[in-house]
């Protein structure tokens, strides 16, 4: 199962920033890139990979305790920035830090519970709206967006979210996530 741990911002935040990424799409080089689905818009705090099912109830375990450990985050999404000419994404603001904390207690409670995890970078949160298969010029994109400042929300929840990956080889098809679990912070 390919699996992640995430945070989701919820229905409200979401449609606000597709609102304010729809005139995006009217930029030029915004046909070459590969828009994210609104639906999937999320905060990745760690990437799992392919987890073996018999790692799962530990996994689940551990991941309950990260999250019972870290307080509620209040959140909103803001601004934006680029991965490498690759990945165009909108920032959060806020509680960074306890999020930064939740995001390293989500992998070592993988790497603990027998994932082999990447090598841990420090975390950047991000919500990735396009990418592009060869580095592009997403400066005009990154200026248009900077200076979004999206609601204030709570974040309450950490979730372990299955990714099921698009059909090869089908135009616009986009990878389907779903939530395997939740648990309450605090």
């Amino acid at each position: 199962m390919r699996l992640f741990a995430a945070v989701l911002p919820p229905a409200p935040a979401v449609e606000e920033l597709h609102r304010a990424v729809a005139p995006l799409h009217a930029l030029p080089g915004a046909d070459t890139l590969r828009w994210t689905a609104p639906e999937g818009w999320h905060y990745t705090l760690a990437f799992l990979g392919d987890v073996d099912e018999e790692l799962l109830p530990d996994l689940y375990s551990r991941l309950e305790r990260a999250a019972h450990r870290t307080e509620a985050l209040a959140l909103r999404i803001h601004g934006a920035g680029r991965f490498d000419g690759r990945a165009l994404w909108a920032g959060a603001a806020g509680a960074l830090d306890p999020l930064r904390l939740l995001a390293e207690r989500s992998h070592a409670a993988a790497r603990r519970a027998g994932v082999p995890m990447e090598e841990h970078r420090r975390y950047t949160p991000h919500l990735t709206l396009a990418r592009s298969r060869v580095p592009a010029d997403l400066t005009p994109f990154t200026t248009a967006l900077g200076g979004f400042e999206g609601l204030h929300w709570e974040a309450g929840e950490l979730s372990l979210v299955r990714s099921h990956l698009p059909v090869d080889g089908v135009p616009g098809e986009q990878p389907r996530y779903e939530v395997v679990r939740a648990w309450g912070l605090g």
